[in-house]
């Protein structure tokens, strides 16, 4: 032993969405993860398990969620063991499946709400479809400055940074009956791209996704397959709308295409039908929220090698 302090380890996503059945249906049901119940100031809620963590569905207006309203990633419960972060307190509150959880003040957690807690003793069998959380993606305005929080002051590791762009190369041919056909190729240009920094919670880690470049504006195409330049997009408008916060849950997958087709037989509305590239040399694709209730889910493989 060298007497270092354990790392924070992620111990719940709270989850609102509008319609708890039918996202519970997905999760257990269609996707397999193991599930449970657990009592909070309103009642019960159902709390899937995903690897050391779980996903926990609220309904708008939970005392448990504050009674916010607005469908989404509402909070994560993390576990500081011994360790005690350099965040200022919140008031204490009490906590899922008993017991208390202690809240950070959100102004000193660049935008991510966050609760101090203990891990939940609930069922954690295997599913064939989803292996663990992969990762939290958070709306960020800075990532330097969320670096410095949930690293520098919480004690999470820094996993890796990256910046994802997409760019586009213009083709001008001329043709002529004489001379025949001269092509020319402009420098290419950036159209949409991300700054990224995963952040390790225990077995899953938080994805900060920057604005690569705001002038580039918003481009989304709902109902058609995503691309970086959407991605930025998406994160443009989060911001723009509610500021800087959990946007989306990442469940780990062995096979990225049989799971996206297992959600579609099911009835659930998918963005993208088959993998496509994304951070960390993975294969990544979207879920249409309405099809959670409002909650932005994707499937991550990786590695994954196009």
């Amino acid at each position: 032993m060298n007497g270092a302090m354990a790392e924070p380890k992620l111990c719940y996503v709270a989850l609102i969405s509008r319609d708890v059945a039918a996202a519970s249906r997905l999760l257990g049901e269609v996707l397999g993860l193991a599930w449970s119940v657990c009592p909070t100031e309103d009642g019960v809620v159902p709390v899937f398990a995903a690897g050391q963590a779980a996903l926990a569905l609220f309904a708008p207006g939970d005392r448990f969620v504050d009674g916010e309203t607005r469908t989404g990633v509402h909070h994560i419960g993390l576990d500081f063991g011994d360790r005690t972060p350099a965040v200022a307190p919140a008031g204490v509150r009490p906590g899922l499946g008993g017991g208390v959880r202690q809240a950070l003040a959100v102004a000193e957690t660049v935008g991510v709400r966050t609760f101090m807690t203990g891990p939940l003793d609930i069922a954690r069998s295997g599913g064939s479809f989803v292996e663990r959380i992969d990762h939290l993606g958070i709306a960020s305005a800075d990532n330097q400055a969320a670096i410095a929080v949930f690293s520098g002051r919480m004690g999470l590791p820094v996993e890796s940074q990256q910046t994802d762009v997409e760019v586009e190369t213009a083709i001008e041919t001329f043709t002529s009956d004489k001379y025949g056909v001269v092509a020319h190729s402009r420098a290419p240009r950036v159209v949409g791209g991300l700054r990224v920094a995963f952040l390790t919670a225990g077995d899953c880690e938080l994805e900060f996704l920057q604005n690569f470049d705001p002038s580039h504006g918003v481009a989304l195409r709902h109902g058609a397959a995503g691309t970086t330049r959407q991605d930025q997009g998406a994160i443009t408008k989060f911001i723009a709308g509610h500021g800087a916060g959990l946007h989306h849950v990442a469940l780990k997958t062995p096979d990225i295409d049989a799971t996206l087709a297992a959600l579609e037989r099911s009835g659930a509305r998918l963005i993208d039908r088959v993998g496509r590239p994304g951070s960390r040399r993975a294969a990544i694709g979207f879920v249409h929220p309405g099809s959670f209730g409002g909650v932005l889910f994707h499937l991550v493989q990786r590695p994954f090698v196009s």
